[in-house]
């Protein structure tokens, strides 16, 4: 079927949903152009000759009558090299590029071909004539940033024999580098590129269990709520919580080898925040950009609604591709909210029986087989990726009752509750101590113990277990006083305030604080905890907890999340001797002030 025949007209138009008849010989989910702009629209809904199309843009001006154009293949991306430091809108269009050729404003049926068609690569061929391929296997690589090797895949559909392939050098995107020959004997070139339907998940060998922590830098998710790399985490908080700036903070920090930042349906000045941040910002891995490994997808609150229910599709793919490759791909998607509510509309468009709140009957569904397709695998060409799914979502109000925040919890293992009154205290992240979970714990636990410390999960439960307790007196100490509370239980509430402010509180824009390795958040518990098992010994012999807070090293102690460095390992130790000095030494002048008085 050729771009260019005419395969129906247009029957009536519900802004961004237009009715087709004439449709004949076309799919469900096929790519349609839409008027004689062709503007980008898909296939949701045939009967008989009749289709639904939902369009990516913008529809104002189109009128019944005019033509649909009919492509013959699923609504796809491009894979190949160049993708890396792009800024995609929901629809794979370069927006850098297109702005340079259009202006600020994108015109509507503006298309542009993903990748660079012009720019050269240095391609070395890793294949000969003869040899046995299978959809996956590496056939050459590339250079696609300073710190990305692009390896070139065989399509995952196509299987067979390399009967020719080019010399090592210097390609386009399109050119040919290698002929395949399949068991039917059709010879099909081999490009640097190849499409790939969004919807439908990318194939891969054997999915592994997830082992190996995705190290995040920040405190309350690596030492609490941890998640592995192939994982799936949600962050849920109302409006002003924090979850656009905690996303921020995980795709800038995370130990993944590539993230791919999805912002879907978010503020315009947010998404303006990452392209410029982004840039500046060194790749604590390399010491190059972190553009060096990241991909942006934009679709901002003023796109086309349509757009944004397809943009985390093309985010997901495009992360599955570079998985494949062997990498630890992270997905950071703002917000699933926003896509929900382009479902919501469009369902509503469609005159189809609402839900809860007006939602889709197949909401579930549908954030199912989006966080189904994170996962540990090991890969068609033997090696092992993952990609992990780190998901915002907004509910009205902060409702985490509403149906998007409870079909969420269903899918995802790491549930990272964000807090409107730890926020208005300042206190970031804002994540709610008591209400979030991860259940990846006990997965991980072998991980830390056996590289950062063998104590790990026995102190991060009882650090935890300090908080938990803290819960309960500071309830009667509401009621009561704290101070009319035993002072191994004001302790308890002093010990927890330490935590909270010397450990789980983080500055993002403090250059010392904004990222915490693993073995400093290991350090900075065992003082704490240090600190409560010395001043519970000594309470129990009778010292006022007064005398006990009061020490100057304790101040330390509180700051030393913005004064000691992650390479200061020298001065943690130094830090925790002098706290033990001093807990000793007022343990000390009390013992004596004891005898004294006894011996009065």
């Amino acid at each position: 079927m050729s771009f260019m025949d005419i395969n129906g007209i247009i029957e009536n138009i519900n802004g961004p949903i237009v009715r087709g008849k004439d449709m004949h010989n076309v799919s469900m989910m096929e790519l349609i152009y839409v008027g004689e702009e062709r503007l980008m629209g898909e296939v949701i809904r045939l009967k008989d000759d009749k289709a639904v199309i939902q369009v990516y843009e913008d529809t104002v001006g189109i009128k019944p009558g005019a033509p649909l154009y009919a492509t013959g293949y699923s609504t796809s991306v491009r894979l190949g090299p160049g993708l890396i430091g792009e800024i995609f809108d929901g629809v794979q269009r370069p927006l850098i590029r297109l702005a340079e050729t259009q202006g600020a404003f994108l015109k509507r049926g503006g298309q542009l071909a993903p990748l660079d068609e012009g720019k050269e690569w240095e391609v070395h061929i890793r294949v000969r004539p003869g040899d046995e391929v299978s959809g996956g296997q590496i056939i050459a690589v590339t250079q696609e940033t300073l710190v990305i090797e692009h390896r070139i895949m065989v399509p995952p559909e196509l299987s067979g024999t390399i009967v020719h392939v080019e010399p090592s050098g210097t390609f386009k995107v399109n050119d040919v580098i290698a002929v395949l020959k399949t068991r039917r004997g059709e010879e099909i070139p081999l490009t640097m590129t190849h499409d790939w339907p969004v919807r439908v998940p990318r194939p891969h060998k054997i999915r592994l269990t997830p082992s190996t922590p995705l190290v995040t830098g920040q405190r309350v998710i690596d030492t609490f709520f941890p998640i592995p790399k192939g994982g799936t985490a949600a962050i849920p908080g109302g409006f002003g919580t924090g979850k656009t700036r905690t996303q921020h903070q995980l795709a800038k920090w995370s130990d993944a080898d590539i993230i791919v930042y999805v912002g879907c349906g978010e503020r315009g000045n947010e998404m303006t925040e990452v392209l410029v941040d982004f840039p500046k910002l060194e790749d604590p891995k390399s010491g190059h950009s972190l553009m060096e490994r990241t991909l942006l997808i934009a679709n901002t609150s003023n796109m086309p609604v349509a757009a944004r229910e397809v943009c985390i599709y093309t985010g997901i793919t495009i992360a599955e591709y570079y998985r494949d490759m062997g990498y630890d791909v992270a997905v950071m998607a703002d917000s699933t909210s926003r896509w929900a509510e382009a479902l919501r509309e469009i369902s509503g468009r469609l005159e189809e029986l609402p839900a809860e709140e007006g939602f889709p009957p197949y909401l579930a569904t549908r954030l199912a087989q989006f966080y189904e397709r994170a996962g540990r695998v090991k890969t068609n060409n033997d090696s092992v990726g993952s990609l992990t799914i780190v998901g915002a979502v907004s509910p009205p109000g902060g409702d985490f009752s509403e149906p998007v925040t409870q079909h969420t919890k269903r899918f995802v293992r790491a549930f990272w509750a964000l807090d409107k009154e730890l926020a208005n205290a300042r206190h970031y992240p804002a994540i709610n101590w008591m209400e979030s979970y991860s259940e990846y714990i006990r997965d991980l636990e072998e991980w830390f113990e056996e590289n950062v410390n063998s104590e790990w999960n026995k102190m991060r439960d009882a650090i935890f277990k300090i908080l938990s307790e803290e819960e309960r007196y500071r309830e009667i100490a509401q009621l009561v006083g704290e101070e009319a509370l035993p002072d191994e239980q004001r302790l308890i509430l002093q010990t927890a305030e330490l935590i909270k402010i010397g450990f789980l509180q983080q500055n993002a824009l403090d250059p010392i604080d904004t990222y915490c390795s693993i073995y400093k958040q290991f350090r900075m518990m065992e003082i704490i905890f240090d600190f409560y098992k010395n001043a519970q010994r000594i309470i129990a012999k009778g010292a006022p907890i007064v005398k006990i807070i009061s020490i100057d090293s304790l101040n330390e102690v509180r700051r030393m999340k913005n004064t000691l460095s992650n390479d200061e390992i020298d001065k943690l130790d130094a830090l925790q001797d002098g706290l033990l000095k001093d807990l000793s030494q007022l343990e000390e002048e009390y013992r004596e002030e004891l005898d004294h008085g006894q011996g009065l």
